[in-house]
């Protein structure tokens, strides 16, 4: 069948006129991070001062994730219109997260039992500073379970829009959508008006995408330079532990719920290389949120599921955070000769389950709930001063956990889509199979835009 070729708004030229690899964004990125880890290494001051770049880029990015994630939620609830669907939609996703957020719990505690990356280590607990890590053991401490609950309620409907709480506007989203839905026509009226004011925020976003470049060469630079790769090399058991461990998730548990899905998880990879790449620059995954609800819609998930399961997922669904506390907390109770029972097992497991909603995507939060964890652990076998042991390299398992749980979400929304009779087989299929050249631009992120696979076979658009 002879593919037929829209020239839509950034599309590529015809086939044969290729787009210049200097144009290409993921090679623009790709590109910026090896020069920002080669500046950080060859002139740690340089790298540092470099720091704004990436916080530049991620504060740009999350001043839309707030109305982005309102605007498709409310839209995505109103649009059903069948509140039992909506309720059916999101129980299936938490069954869904719940299952596989434990699986990666576990995966750590085994890995951490078999490998024991912290054995032999011999850290004295008399000597660590406690001090390196008090910002993180406060904001753990004031982090209790009542205290959990309560931060979901902001104290004004705009509150939770200004502030960027991922919890708190998913809150205010579902109240919004579901009384929209019984509004009749006026309810039908302001849907459409979220729905177009949903397109201005992801058009916003396809601008500032462009910008992912600086970003994830001041982000490595300042990292590399403010750490040192000697840093890795002093714990490079852990750290390939961990990474080893999350590409063991990927491939064989992520790998076999794709593969029971219907689709490949190296073609699905290659699908979203570019949001990947991004967040592998900038430590954080709330970076491509709007990006991964884009493809998702392209990938032949519906926008009803896509609308609930991403964002509800960056808070219910982190699979690299999970790992990564339950490994980490072996690491440090071996590193410390602490002796661990099978109580204070099931405990690290239970709490870790608990403070993992809390850690948003946002760099720096796994180490806070990591943190939370150890204070939690009956006895106190292992101070939360031991974590100053990690502190210098957390910063480059976050890039791993960020992946992580960025791919872990994407598998999910197609599973659950599936699993609600609402994924496009055919759309899919044809996706997986040019996974390169379909919806692969990145910089398109029009909720509105067409769907790159239709009847005449795959449309074509490039990345610029």
């Amino acid at each position: 069948m002879a593919q037929s070729m829209t020239h839509a708004p950034g599309a590529a030229a015809p086939a044969g006129q290729h787009t210049p690899w200097y144009k290409v964004l993921y090679i623009q990125v790709l590109i910026a991070i090896a020069l920002g880890i080669l500046l950080g290494w060859l002139s740690p001051d340089w790298g540092k001062s470099m720091k704004w770049m990436g916080d530049g880029f991620i504060a740009l990015i999350k001043m839309m994730i707030a109305p982005i994630i309102f605007c498709t939620i409310v839209h995505g609830i109103a649009s059903i219109g069948d509140l039992k669907k909506v309720g059916r939609v999101g129980l299936k996703a938490l069954i869904y997260f719940e299952v596989v957020s434990s699986v990666a719990l576990l995966i750590g505690i085994v890995v951490g039992e078999v490998v024991r990356p912290g054995a032999g280590f011999g850290a004295d607990i008399s000597k660590l500073d406690a001090k390196a890590v008090e910002g993180y053991a406060s904001k753990a401490a004031a982090d209790s379970t009542i205290a959990h609950i309560l931060g979901i309620i902001p104290k004004s409907f705009f509150e939770a829009l200004a502030g960027g709480d991922l919890l708190q506007v998913l809150l205010i989203s579902i109240l919004t959508g579901v009384v929209l839905t019984g509004m009749g026509a006026k309810g039908e009226s302001i849907t459409h008006g979220i729905d177009a004011a949903g397109q201005v925020f992801f058009r916003i976003i396809g601008i500032v995408v462009k910008l992912a470049p600086i970003g994830a060469f001041g982000a490595m630079a300042f990292t590399v330079g403010q750490y040192g790769i000697g840093k890795v090399i002093d714990l490079a058991w852990l750290v390939g532990t961990f990474y080893t461990t999350s590409l063991l998730f990927i491939f064989v548990v992520l790998g076999g719920i794709a593969a029971f899905a219907g689709f490949s998880i190296f073609k699905f990879l290659a699908f979203i290389k570019d949001e990947l790449l991004i967040v592998l620059g900038t430590s954080s995954s709330e970076t491509v949120l709007p990006h991964m609800m884009t493809k998702m819609k392209r990938l032949g998930a519906s926008d009803s599921v896509v609308g609930l399961v991403i964002p509800t997922g960056y808070s219910f669904n982190l699979d690299g955070t999970n790992i990564y506390m339950t490994l980490t907390t072996l690491f440090l109770a071996q590193a410390v000769g602490a002796d661990l029972t099978f109580g204070q097992y099931a405990t690290i497991f239970l709490v870790a389950m608990l403070t993992s909603k809390g850690a948003s995507g946002v760099t720096g939060a796994g180490f806070i709930t990591l943190a939370a964890t150890l204070a939690a652990i009956p006895g106190n076998p292992v101070p939360v001063a031991a974590m100053t042991l990690v502190l210098g390299v957390d910063k480059f398992m976050s890039e791993c956990r960020a992946l992580t749980n960025l791919i872990g979400n994407g598998v999910a929304t197609v599973v659950v889509s599936r699993w609600e009779g609402e994924l496009d087989r055919e759309k899919l299929r044809q996706v997986m199979e040019h996974p390169i050249a379909i919806g692969t631009d990145i910089s398109d992120h029009s909720p509105d835009a067409p769907s790159q696979v239709g009847t005449e076979g795959p449309r074509i658009v490039a990345a610029q």
